[in-house]
């Protein structure tokens, strides 16, 4: 998987189908425009072009810092008013500069395989956008949070404001935070829901965790997995009732898969089962 690394984001598998995503851009992972854009098209050629991939694990390289979020010594991409050309011109490419970014940031969501953050360290302003863009996320008990952008006079934009409430169980202890920049960690994370698992350490302990929970993860069907996290995400934006009709649509194809008899003969002889890819022809095991 080092064909998919970058100057500023090292890509390894530290396990069979595991896929580890490590954030390295000096000094803190600040996210630029180009810095963004990169960790899109990395992500996507994981998706597109890696070779059976189940689990991806998303850290930092930096024991102290997941991410500083914004580089604002990056002008790249923001608009700016200038003389002689129209509001609503500018205002236009504005918003186009952020459809792309959140659309960047919530690339796991368009990866058919789940994603984990193992948060340690600063997760500050934009680094909360990227972690809630993610299927599961421990925290190292060194984590601090911090939902930065009212400090700099702006709402959080692109995506923290859109997942939280969706993920955690406390509006009104969510509505506090957003509004008061206040850092929070761990523990508070934990009772929040924006975590699943706080664990005892770093950065080492935390990357740890979630990689044990990808080999798990990773010995499932990959059918299956995609199958679930595709309902999953339709459930979040939909009704009830929307969401049973497109199960049954799902599944009425996913039956028929072999990765069921995969898994009956793997029970019956005790042994672990294999599954092809996800993007393999159909074939007997």
């Amino acid at each position: 998987m080092a064909q998919f690394s970058t100057a500023n984001i090292k890509v390894s598998e530290p396990f069979p189908h595991v896929i580890q995503v490590d954030l390295a851009r000096k000094p803190g992972n600040a996210f630029s425009t180009a810095y963004w854009s990169e960790y899109r098209v990395v992500l996507e050629r994981i998706r597109d072009e890696g070779e059976d991939v189940r689990v991806v694990v998303i850290s930092s390289a930096f024991p102290k810092v997941f991410s500083a979020g914004l580089d604002l010594s990056d002008k790249t991409g923001i608009p700016e008013q200038k003389p002689g050309v129209d509001v609503a011109r500018t205002a236009r490419s504005g918003r186009q500069w952020l459809l792309d970014f959140q659309a960047a940031i919530g690339t796991p969501g368009r990866c058919p395989f789940p994603v984990i953050a193992a948060c340690h360290g600063h997760i500050i302003g934009l680094a909360i956008d990227l972690v809630t863009a993610c299927d599961i996320r421990y925290a190292a008990t060194n984590s601090s949070f911090c939902i930065k952008e009212v400090d700099f006079g702006l709402a959080a934009d692109v995506g923290a404001l859109a997942y939280l409430p969706r993920i955690t169980g406390n509006m009104s202890h969510l509505h506090e935070l957003a509004y008061t920049a206040r850092p929070f960690g761990a523990q508070e994370a934990e009772k929040l829901g924006l975590v699943s698992k706080m664990v005892e350490g770093g950065r080492n302990e935390v990357i740890a965790a979630a990689l044990e929970m990808a080999k798990m993860i990773a010995r499932m069907s990959p059918l299956a997995i995609s199958g679930t996290k595709n309902i999953l995400l339709h459930s979040r934006d939909h009704t009830v009732q929307s969401n049973l009709e497109y199960t049954a649509t799902w599944n009425g194809a996913n039956l028929l898969t072999d990765d069921l008899h995969a898994n009956i003969r793997a029970f019956m002889r005790k042994t672990p089962a294999k599954f092809v890819p996800v993007t393999a022809p159909a074939t007997k095991l």
